[in-house]
């Protein structure tokens, strides 16, 4: 499929502090008067090429560099933290000026398809429903990176303010509750549906706390009949499997630069690698011999340690998965508590080849959580903010209060200087 990046003709270089537009040239330029109704499904390609370019492949690892599971070369775990939290690195840099690029093609997107609001085509709605998750998902990367944001709902040339963390989740809860209505099923998981909007909807109430929530969204995918747990065989090679609610397909090395698999494989790999980052001892210690995650996370090749999620190596692409069913069980268990919460954790250990376990504390409960999340859910984006929203960062990373949120790029707060950056950097 060709993708069509989408911008409006009079600000392909947006000039605002949002995020630098780093030079944003169109394949194709389109006021958002002139889109005809048949321009939409071009322009929603473009929309989904975007967002899963936005901040390049690391972005879809940052939580794990900087969540004490992956090391490089040099260095340990507590190294690579230290080096990535920096307002001149490029994690941090591509993060913000990334997503901000990407919620620019999302307005302009959603300026334009709104225009057709009430053409009775079910595409469009479902394309609408589409744009308002991609927002709420930019907005949950900004959120649990840098706390406070600015929330701009239309594209502005205005040097914009960041906006409380409390009413940016608000913002994000109002984008999926448009989105789950506008949305159906999709077509398949690499097409965003209104299971995606509510898997997300989980983890952002579960992120702020509001437990309850988050239980109940969870286990609405959980007991809908349309998952289930499945092998990690199938889900991390690209095979059929009943566990994905959404990914990116990412599929062509001509339409992404996501290529998870050369970061972590070695030259001495069959299908080679870089070998920017590999997992810790401690990672390639906590599987038990029988737990059936083991082989398709972590392996040692030639001698040296891989994560295994993304096979293709060097030269192929890799599906990125954004939700599935796996989380699910986990944000219920933890959601509804130690008492009500064990036996949805032990139903997941259980599929997983481990034996049922019985915290005895709410603390112990939530450490568990935690070990089992890290287990599950290694390179998938997860473990820093994990520890940050559980109030375990300092404990398990040795981070420092700062640290709990990501610099502002030193880049951006001189071309912004209503922005203000994070304490502590």
């Amino acid at each position: 499929m060709k993708y069509i990046f989408f911008v409006i003709l009079f600000a392909i270089f947006f000039a605002s502090s949002c995020a630098d537009q780093l030079d944003l040239y169109s394949h194709v330029a389109i006021p958002p008067e002139a889109v005809a109704e048949r321009d939409i499904p071009a322009l929603r390609n473009g929309m989904y090429w975007t967002v899963q370019r936005a901040g390049g492949a690391t972005a879809f690892i940052a939580f794990d560099i900087l969540g004490g599971v992956l090391m490089t070369g040099t260095g340990n775990e507590r190294t690579l933290i230290n080096a990535t939290l920096s307002p001149l690195g490029a994690i941090v840099v591509n993060s913000w000026s990334g997503n901000f690029s990407a919620l620019y093609t999302v307005n302009s997107f959603i300026e334009a398809v709104e225009r057709f609001s009430d053409s009775p085509s079910t595409f469009n709605s479902m394309a609408r429903g589409e744009a308002y998750y991609f927002r709420a998902y930019i907005y949950y990367c900004l959120a649990t990176r840098y706390g406070d944001v600015p929330i701009i709902r239309r594209n502005t040339l205005d040097l914009v303010r960041r906006d409380p963390l409390p009413q940016v989740w608000a913002f994000i809860e109002e984008d999926l509750n448009i989105a789950i209505d506008l949305l159906g099923a999709s077509a398949n998981y690499y097409y965003v549906s209104q299971d995606a909007a509510t898997a997300l909807k989980a983890r952002v109430m579960l992120s702020q706390g509001k437990m309850a929530e988050a239980a109940e969204l969870a286990e609405s995918l959980i007991t809908s009949g349309r998952y289930r747990l499945d092998a990690f065989e199938n889900i991390f090679r690209k095979r059929p499997n009943t566990e994905i609610i959404f990914a990116f397909e990412n599929q062509s090395t001509a339409e992404s630069n996501i290529n998870l698999s050369d970061l972590f494989y070695t030259y001495a790999h069959a299908v080679s690698g870089q070998y920017s980052y590999r997992p810790t001892p401690a990672v390639m210690a906590m599987f038990d011999d029988n737990d059936t995650r083991r082989a398709m996370s972590i392996d040692n090749v030639a001698g040296n340690n891989v994560i295994n999620k993304y096979p293709s190596g060097q030269t192929g692409r890799d599906p990125v998965i954004i939700s599935r069913i796996a989380e699910m069980y986990l944000i219920s268990a933890e959601a509804q508590g130690r008492v009500n919460g064990v036996s949805r954790l032990n139903e997941l250990r259980r599929f997983r080849g481990l034996t049922d376990i019985f915290p005895a504390s709410d603390d112990a409960f939530i450490e568990a959580i935690l070990l089992e999340r890290k287990k599950e859910l290694l390179a998938e984006n997860f473990m820093y903010y994990d520890y940050v929203r559980t109030g375990k960062a300092a404990q398990h990373l040795g981070l420092l209060p700062h640290q709990m949120v990501l610099p502002i790029s030193s880049r951006e707060l001189q071309l912004n200087p209503n922005l203000e950056p994070n304490p502590g950097y």
